[in-house]
């Protein structure tokens, strides 16, 4: 079997509501999603979610090759962006590239890949994350009152710009949850997305963990900054979630010997090779590992083959338009199917035909850091006064 081609597609999330975080605000509820489907002269398709930069030149690397190779492949393409360097939108192109190869290795012998990476079990823990900071109290309540039907008892919360909102959000969403639990305390979490320095994220968390329980606070300062990153963990009670954002293996690696996070997370959009060894790495520092994004399909088969999986995220609970996953949604946990592969099907035709496109020209938004991120002396609502 020999890799032949590629096509790339853009496709939209429908929300149906505002979504954001403590950077910005999609008021439309219209976010992109952007896949690759990778060709073969058997005919096998592999997709996979990720960017579309330098798209090209990544391929060029795998381009005639057994796809089924999958790991030196992934390795490939690494070294084909060595002098660059393979950092942000370039390591999401690399990761689409990766899941759809996993997908024709998966296809090729009829499997799901859950059962070809060697899992046990197709049921995979997850948390609600609504994506949430633009919401009214009514329309939280709502959308978190949808989850709970679903069974999910753990929800993360977006926040950061104002200690009393973030109070109040969370405490509501405690209550949904609690009372959908039959009284059981549900898992809070709260995502900052960067929004903070380290004193003012330890101040912020410190005054919420006097009223409520916090599993985990995600990305309270830079995903880099090791000794940020530490000093919270030593200051507040919750533990420290970062790594979506890390592109490579050299980038945990600072943050695991310094102790200076306890959840590690990686993104869908990284791809499967990077989880996997992501998650072996974090093993070795006897860490659990989650994974983060809203197609994460390809992750959710791969988190049910490691041994630290500890709960995965579920955003919408709708694919996008024109996608189709085998996959349910039961008791709190995402349940997958038996179709070969990742279980992802994409129809072309509702994709052209809806009406709709992201608006890709936004100066504003969750992707643009607010030039006072980090600096504000008072609460904000928007996130671009101090």
């Amino acid at each position: 079997m020999k890799i032949t081609g590629y096509r790339t597609l853009t496709t939209v999330q429908e929300w149906g509501r505002p979504v954001g975080d403590a950077n910005g605000t999609f008021t439309d509820g219209i976010t992109s999603v952007s896949i690759i489907q990778v060709e073969t002269d058997e005919g096998i398709t592999g997709t996979g979610f990720g960017s579309h930069v330098q798209v090209e030149a990544i391929f060029a690397a795998i381009e005639g090759e057994d796809p089924r190779s999958v790991t030196a492949l992934y390795d490939r393409m690494l070294r084909r962006t060595f002098k660059a360097g393979h950092g942000g939108a370039v390591f999401s192109t690399i990761g689409a590239f990766d899941t759809a190869l996993w997908d024709i290795k998966a296809k090729a012998v009829g499997e799901p890949l859950w059962r070809l990476l060697g899992g046990r079990d197709r049921v995979v823990p997850a948390y609600a994350s609504g994506l949430d900071i633009g919401l009214n109290d009514d329309e939280l309540v709502a959308v978190y009152q949808n989850y709970a039907d679903h069974g999910l008892l753990a929800a993360k919360l977006k926040g950061g710009l104002d200690v009393e909102r973030d109070r109040q959000r969370l405490t509501l969403v405690q209550d949904v949850l609690r009372q959908a639990g039959g009284g059981q305390r549900p898992g809070l979490m709260l995502d900052a997305n960067e929004s903070w320095n380290r004193k003012q994220a330890v101040r912020h968390i410190s005054e919420l963990e006097r009223t409520l329980d916090l599993v985990w606070v995600e990305e309270p300062v830079r995903r880099w900054d090791v000794d940020g990153l530490a000093t919270v963990g030593r200051g507040i009670r919750a533990s420290v979630a970062t790594g979506e954002n890390l592109t490579g293996l050299e980038q945990f690696r600072p943050l695991l010997v310094a102790g200076a996070v306890d959840i590690v997370q990686a993104s869908a959009s990284c791809g499967v090779t990077h989880f996997l060894r992501v998650a072996a790495t974090a093993h070795a520092h006897d860490l659990p590992v989650s994974p983060i994004g809203n197609v994460s399909v390809a992750l959710t088969h791969a988190a049910t083959s490691i041994p630290n999986h500890l709960v995965t995220e579920l955003q919408d609970l709708q694919p996008p338009v024109g996608v189709t996953v085998d996959r349910r949604i039961e008791h709190g946990a995402l349940v997958l199917g038996d179709s070969a592969g990742i279980g992802v099907q994409v129809d072309e035709n509702v994709i052209s035909t809806r009406g709709h496109q992201p608006n890709t020209q936004q100066t504003d938004g969750p992707h643009v850091r607010p030039p006072r991120a980090g600096l504000r002396l008072l609460a904000t609502s928007d996130g671009h006064q101090s």
